[in-house]
């Protein structure tokens, strides 16, 4: 009952703070371009912690961190990928071009951005529809792995902790608009920073240092008991937690194709990130936030995938089974390692991190569909920008009750639902958005019909991928086997046993979007027009701004 007691008095103590914050960021909304952009007036400090809190969430630290402990280091590789695609690429040579394009073009969201540079209101529909259908399974992949920690940490039935969360984060979205998400993914992410970095230094500890750690899971594989728990893996292609699958196995081909490089290159397309690029005022900012961000990602990331991947040695150690096993689950290895092997006071704390952590990337999500559906989708010209910001926030408790339904029903199909739907829809967004905002950005000759023809043709592929091929959204859809299976002989893929059915829908569906995009714009002769262009790249390009 005391540590009970004292946990509440954390998560209320906590929670007051996170109120204050959305209380302060109402009160600082006076406009839209303030529910929007934060009135473009962000710190930089408080725009990379915002960034970084954004990105990584309970999807990477729950879900990709049990990911982890299945295949193993590999996934440091998406690490990697996330600090130089996902920051250094991302601020320098996406970051500053859409604050400056964006400003130029006075856009205040993702969508917006994209049809005023094209001059296309489809295109700004169309990518408002997009976010406002499919983010909400990557914002379920969130809520569900910050109800996993609320029911280890506090003992909550997993749909009272479902519910619960969803109330809080309604509260500080609805009304702080983008302030308030900023202020409070500032907060959370200097909880999540001194929550990795504790984690981390108690799990070396326990296991007797850094190479004791290491050589202990190097050596873990060759124990018979392991060898037989782990036999399914290694017919996939499993060579150790601390080696990379066989080359173009069932295993290299989740991890690489779907894990590293869906993610790692998705990021770069990311609606809720790219917006917070032109919430500051200079260029300068974006330089200031680039250490933070990437040291932010190093942490949050890096800790996770090793935490992971080393809970196999204290599993085995422990109840003689690998984390998998012990836990009973991929999104279940993270809550339960904490649950076993930390003690009652630091798993509140985590539990504080892990709430930190999904507030602040759901809040940015439901903050980018809502405004979607209220900037995006249904504004329209002389609409009072008061009344898109009420039907923002009514897009918002929409989004929210659509992520609430999806949060009870993908764990029921999916295993590793957290994982599964994050890299669904970062996959998605990559397939679509990227060729044509890089197009936004550098490619002054690109024309409205290549940029649509790349963006529709992009996204089709992917849906179709997922639908008919790619054997873990196949197998749950079940069109294919609808189709072809039986009863006695399910069909996931129509591919059938092919390697190729583990490609990631992104390899695919990049190709053809890009592919489409450049034969569209070589048989469209009409140029953009000249004035937009003037308009849109002005100062652009220039190094004082």
């Amino acid at each position: 009952m005391d540590q009970l007691f004292v946990k509440i008095i954390i998560i209320i103590v906590y929670l007051g703070v996170v109120g204050f914050l959305g209380f302060l960021g109402w009160r600082r909304t006076k406009n839209a371009k303030d529910f929007m952009l934060g009135g473009r007036t962000i710190h930089p400090a408080v725009m990379a912690l915002s960034y970084g809190a954004t990105f990584i969430s309970t999807s990477a630290i729950i879900g990709f961190g049990g990911f982890a402990g299945v295949f193993g280091m590999s996934l440091l590789w998406l690490t990697f990928l996330n600090i130089f695609l996902g920051v250094f690429i991302a601020f320098i040579f996406f970051g500053k071009r859409t604050r400056r394009i964006g400003r130029n073009l006075d856009a205040h969201t993702f969508a917006e951005f994209l049809g005023k540079r094209y001059n296309s209101k489809f295109i700004q529909k169309f990518v408002g529809v997009v976010i406002f259908v499919f983010m909400p399974f990557y914002a379920a992949a969130v809520m569900i792995g910050v109800t996993r920690i609320m029911e280890a940490g506090l003992g909550l039935d997993y749909n009272i902790a479902l519910i619960i969360f969803a109330v809080i984060v309604a509260a500080y979205v609805i009304f702080g608009g983008i302030k308030g998400v900023m202020y409070s993914d500032a907060f959370q992410g200097s909880l999540m920073l001194i929550g990795m970095v504790a984690l981390l230094v108690i799990v070396y500890t326990q296991l007797g240092g850094i190479a004791p750690a290491h050589q202990a899971l190097t050596d873990l594989t060759k124990n018979p008991a392991v060898a037989e728990q782990t036999a399914g893996l290694a017919s996939g292609g499993f060579q150790g937690w601390t080696s990379m699958p066989v080359w173009f196995s069932k295993n290299w081909m989740i991890v690489v194709t779907s894990i590293v490089a869906g993610v790692g290159i998705g990021v770069l397309a990311q609606p809720q990130l790219a917006v917070r690029f032109m919430t500051v005022k200079s260029d300068k900012e974006l330089n200031r936030a680039i250490p933070i961000g990437g040291v932010f990602i190093l942490l949050m990331t890096g800790v996770a995938f090793l935490v992971g991947s080393l809970s196999n040695v204290m599993f085995f150690q422990e109840t003689g089974s690998i984390s998998v096993v012990a836990a009973g689950g991929t999104d279940s290895i993270i809550p339960t390692f904490l649950k076993t092997f930390t003690q009652p006071w630091f798993v509140t704390i985590f539990l504080v991190m892990m709430l930190a952590a999904g507030m602040s990337t759901i809040s940015s999500q439901f903050h980018t569909m809502g405004t979607a559906v209220g900037r995006d989708i249904f504004m329209k010209a002389g609409k009072s920008p008061k009344k898109a910001m009420v039907v923002s926030r009514i897009g918002v408790l929409v989004a929210i009750v659509v992520t609430v339904v999806l949060s009870y029903l993908l764990p029921l199909v999916w295993d590793a639902a957290i994982g599964i739907a994050t890299g669904l829809f970062f996959g998605l967004c990559g397939s679509a958005f990227l060729p044509l905002y890089f197009g936004a950005l550098y490619l002054k000759k690109l024309t409205k019909a290549a940029a649509i023809s790349g963006m529709v043709s992009g996204f089709a592929a992917s849906l179709i991928w997922m639908l008919l091929f790619h054997t873990k959204e196949s197998a749950v859809f079940g069109l294919v086997n609808a189709i072809k299976g039986t009863p006695d002989a399910p069909v996931n893929s129509l591919i059938g046993n092919s390697i190729v059915q583990f490609l990631d829908p992104l390899f695919i569906a990049f190709t053809v979007s890009v592919l489409v995009t450049f034969i569209v714009q070589m048989i469209v002769k009409k140029k953009p027009e000249k004035a937009l262009i003037e308009k849109s790249f002005a100062g652009v390009g220039q190094k004082k701004k």
